[in-house]
């Protein structure tokens, strides 16, 4: 059995860096990992997603500038769009790899379970360490659909493996994996149906983020059925065909499963080690990212975190800091994110509801796309910018934009939120006219009524 310092436990976004940060600090670090360095980020997730949306989105822009008088021939070479999205994907996998190897981390290639407390086990090697980290994420929920277990449906995993376009696609979720990709399928040439549970899209957002999201499929060509589930599946000649609980019937050459995320906890062993799951299988941890078990922490998704690359990094950052004796927790933070639909979709902090329910005294306001100038100029009409703010402190607590690029624009407030600044500062701000970040003082402004203040002596 080796001996080490510290033990990590998957190669995501908050492993690597800490692993990698111990060892240059001159500790012993071995981490396991079951499967490709980088996890779902680099590998299924954030970085062949993005690099596929670059290529969909730009075919979806170039058709929609007909409205602005340009008649665009879109073809897409969908193999060499793929083909850049596994190469990308695989120049950032290496980058993981030398990051480890240049600082010294011993890296095995193997699914880990601890033997006790302390001890780990992966392959034919056993490592004890006074420090264990977890961080092994989470994977595709698969629904027990009768007939689905035997097809070869997509998952978030292998859909960057395709290398021909399907003629039609068939989406079982609409959650944002599945309206990202979805939408990325449509805008590259593929006929798409979203099957949803529920009455809308995006269920976990406001209600008007939705209507805006479905308005703009409709206008991308995608067919949307809500309140249906899918009763079984067949696949036969290259085609699967859905039996929808309303009925109706959908086929298509291609099936999407991206319905929820489940953690990576089964092949821990956990009993091992005497560390407490949630109910449904998350680690339990505590604001210092401790489990039940001294000495072990998880951090990331698999401790049921926002299952975002940034705040596993930003876990990362704050368990080294616990570590080294400073006063960090996993909640001392602001969380923002982003769906990278078209329109995207920034979100920071609290909506309405959300304020609302811990008795703040919350007010928002309101501004459409449609008045914003550079929207107009742009023809980029759908959407709309809210702000939400304590009317008792004038605090700014949160953001929701919908729009082109809002997942840059809403920095701007996440930045004024973890300032503690106020509604005020923005509205005194002067922004650079025509874009689309001028209107954020304007949606402060509406606090007071008119963009103009009344001048009482005149």
């Amino acid at each position: 059995m080796e001996t080490a310092d510290v033990i990590v436990i998957g190669s995501g976004q908050g492993g690597i860096p800490l692993a990698a940060d111990f060892a240059k600090e001159g500790r012993k670090v071995v981490l396991f990992e079951r499967d490709a360095l980088g996890g779902s980020c680099v590998n299924y997730g954030c970085t062949p997603s993005k690099a596929f949306l670059a290529a969909a989105h730009a075919a979806g822009r170039a058709r929609a500038a007909k409205k602005l008088g340009v008649h665009a021939q879109i073809e897409v070479d969908f193999p060499a769009v793929m083909e850049r999205v596994r190469e990308i994907r695989h120049q950032f996998n290496q980058g993981s790899k030398r990051r480890l190897e240049s600082a010294g981390v011993k890296v095995i290639c193997a699914e880990a379970a601890f033997a006790d407390y302390h001890t780990v086990k992966g392959g034919d090697v056993t490592v004890e360490a006074p420090i264990v980290v977890i961080n092994t994420g989470t994977s595709s929920s698969i629904p027990n659909i009768p007939g689905l277990a035997d097809t070869p449906y997509l998952t978030n995993r292998n859909f960057f493996d395709l290398k021909e376009l399907p003629p039609r696609l068939l989406v079982i979720g609409g959650g944002y994996i599945g309206l990202e990709l979805g939408q990325g399928l449509a805008r590259l040439g593929s006929e798409t149906h979203l099957i949803v549970r529920g009455d809308r899209l995006l269920a976990q957002e406001e209600a008007d983020v939705s209507t805006t999201l479905a308005d703009a499929f409709r206008q991308d060509g995608i067919s949307l059925h809500f309140n249906v589930n899918t009763q079984k599946v067949n696949h036969a000649d290259g085609v699967f065909t859905l039996t929808l609980d309303n009925g109706e019937t959908l086929q298509g050459e291609a099936l999407l499963v991206v319905i929820g995320r489940k953690p990576n906890t089964s092949a821990l062993n956990v009993a091992a080690a005497d560390l407490e799951l949630d109910s449904q299988g998350y680690v339990k941890v505590d604001d210092q990212f401790n489990t039940s078990s001294p000495g072990v922490y998880a951090i990331g998704d698999v401790a049921r975190q926002p299952a975002f690359t940034h705040v596993s990094w930003e876990d990362y950052r704050r368990l080294k800091a616990i570590l080294c004796g400073d006063q960090r927790s996993r909640s001392d933070r602001v969380l923002g994110y982003a769906v990278y639909t078209e329109p995207q979709v920034g979100r920071v902090g609290m909506t309405l509801e959300q304020a609302q329910q811990q008795g703040i005294n919350a007010e928002a306001v309101t501004m459409p796309m449609a008045h914003i100038a550079r929207a107009i100029e742009w023809g980029h009409d759908l959407g709309f910018y809210r702000m939400v703010i304590d009317r008792t402190t004038d605090q700014i607590l949160g953001a929701t934009l919908v729009g082109y690029e809002t997942a840059e624009l809403v920095h701007v407030f996440l930045s004024l939120i973890e300032a503690k600044a106020t509604w005020k500062l923005l509205e005194q701000s002067v922004h650079i006219h025509p874009t689309y970040g001028e209107a954020l003082p304007s949606l402060a402004r509406l606090l007071i009524g008119d963009d103009m203040p009344s001048c009482p002596n005149m």
